[in-house]
């Protein structure tokens, strides 16, 4: 039982670290460089370009704004 529940939790943890890109080229020929993202879902709390949240690849802050309804 002991060694189920630690399973779930690194596999939880596993899924939660992120995805990785790769580099490519946009249609306007700038080079995008390979990086991380956080996992698609459907909350910004998570997102890393978003105030408040910290990339804990390269440590950079969160620079977009929350949308105020």
């Amino acid at each position: 039982m002991k060694y189920i529940f630690l399973i779930l939790l690194f596999s939880t943890l596993a899924f939660a670290r992120g995805t990785s890109v790769k580099g490519y080229t946009k249609k306007n020929g700038t080079y995008v460089q390979p990086h991380r993202k956080s996992s698609a879902n459907s909350t910004k709390l998570d997102n890393y370009s978003y105030q408040g949240n910290v990339n804990p690849y390269n440590g950079k802050k969160g620079y977009k704004k929350w949308d105020v309804l």
